[in-house]
């Protein structure tokens, strides 16, 4: 094993201790990362969710990712993790949760979109999407961000951050 991976590998795992104590957020929105490759875009999300306070971050066959790039938030940011999408779907419609899929094609803009209290924003992999067929999930919204340019794709810690912000923006700072 080289070098490198190792220290991640320990850094990870000291981390992920201290996450057992981490506090849910002012808001009770919770951001899904799904099956997204454990490089900088999961810490990255994780240092938003902390300064937009997130009540959690769901992880779904996510394995082991350095956390250096989340600036401590990897520490004061609840993470659950799951290792399919059903199980975490079933638990957050369990606690009341509106889950919304992130979607550059989704029927729903973003800014037009009233987000309830309980919402959980579900962000899939950059290259391959979803590991799941959103059609067997009726109750699950698409939301669009809207962009004005050619390539009509944002990062997944960009989009991440820009939703979050929506949602504070329309529930007001706590």
């Amino acid at each position: 094993m080289k070098a490198r991976t190792k220290d991640i590998l320990l850094r990870y795992g000291k981390e992920r201790q201290r996450n057992l104590l981490a506090r849910p957020g002012v808001h009770d929105y919770v951001v899904v990362l799904d099956s997204l490759k454990p490089g900088f875009n999961i810490p990255k999300v994780f240092r938003s969710a902390e300064a937009l306070g997130a009540r959690e971050v769901h992880l779904i066959d996510i394995g082991p990712f350095d956390p250096a790039p989340a600036k401590g938030s990897f520490r004061k940011v609840p993470a659950r993790f799951h290792d399919n999408f059903q199980g975490c779907w079933d638990a957050l419609r369990a606690q009341g949760y509106d889950l919304f899929l992130l979607d550059p094609a989704g029927e729903n803009p973003l800014p037009a979109t009233a987000l309830p209290g309980k919402s959980a924003f579900v962000f899939g992999h950059e290259e391959w999407g979803f590991s799941f067929d959103p059609a067997n999930y009726p109750g699950l919204r698409r939301l669009a961000i809207p962009q004005y340019g050619q390539v009509q794709s944002l990062n997944v810690s960009i989009a991440a951050s820009i939703v979050m912000y929506e949602y504070v923006r329309q529930h007001g700072s706590r």
